[in-house]
């Protein structure tokens, strides 16, 4: 992805979400030289992988096959491992008319994904099969605290206020239908790195194509440009 884009699209982000009332942390607006300037009392923010994240999976087609996501909270595999202290996650996303997610589950993860506000969200669903296919039978989740039970393939429709719970090796991926819808998740730790299986391959980051300075930095930036400490 371009820097352009990718600058365009949290431009376009950051006025859908406070036209809906969703305020990000005052570190969101950092640019370079400030995140320089505070980077010894921001090292959890980066070790974390807060912040920014723009995403075409790899294959260039953001407005069909792409995600903007911005993770407000997330706690280490340490503290997940001994059952203490900070072991969940909080993203807010947004996805857009006519934009997929890959199908994919977690192997670890458990997640909600909930309908924030705007046009209805379509969550479809599989369970996972040997050696990662996709299994015939029924898949049985929480909605809102309610048992549902839908085919294999089946979508279920969130309308705003509404969610429903994946849990590990639940095939998934969601849209909008006919508009732009905000989107809540609160999961487990995010593990970025080792815990998502993708049906088909792509990447989770994408390439970028430094055509301008960046608005401010994605996830991905922290160590690209040297700011993550070892």
């Amino acid at each position: 992805m371009k820097r352009s884009e990718i600058n365009t699209i949290m431009r376009e982000a950051d006025a859908f979400l406070r036209a809906m009332h969703f305020h990000l942390p005052p570190w969101a607006y950092w640019s370079l030289n400030d995140w320089v300037a505070h980077r010894a009392q921001a090292q959890e923010v980066m070790r974390r992988r807060l912040g920014w994240d723009i995403t075409d999976f790899g294959q260039g087609h953001f407005k069909t096959l792409g995600l903007f996501l911005f993770t407000l909270r997330n706690g280490t595999l340490e503290a997940l491992r001994a059952g203490r202290g900070m072991c969940y996650c909080e993203k807010v996303l947004i996805c857009e008319p006519g934009q997929m997610i890959p199908l994919h589950y977690h192997w670890t993860k458990t997640e909600d994904i909930i309908n924030r506000g705007g046009a209805d969200l379509l969550v479809q669903v599989y369970n996972a099969g040997p050696e990662n296919t996709l299994a015939e039978s029924e898949v049985r989740l929480l909605s809102d605290g309610i048992w549902r039970t839908v085919p294999a393939g089946g979508i279920i429709r969130l309308r705003p206020g509404e969610s429903v719970t994946l849990e590990p090796y639940c095939w998934h991926r969601f849209w909008a239908e006919d508009g732009r819808t905000l989107v809540g998740e609160v999961s487990l730790v995010n593990d970025d790195q080792n815990d998502n299986c993708f049906y088909e391959p792509v990447g989770r980051f994408p390439a970028v194509e430094e055509d301008e300075p960046p608005l401010y930095l994605l996830v991905n930036d922290y160590e690209h440009f040297g700011l993550l400490e070892r």
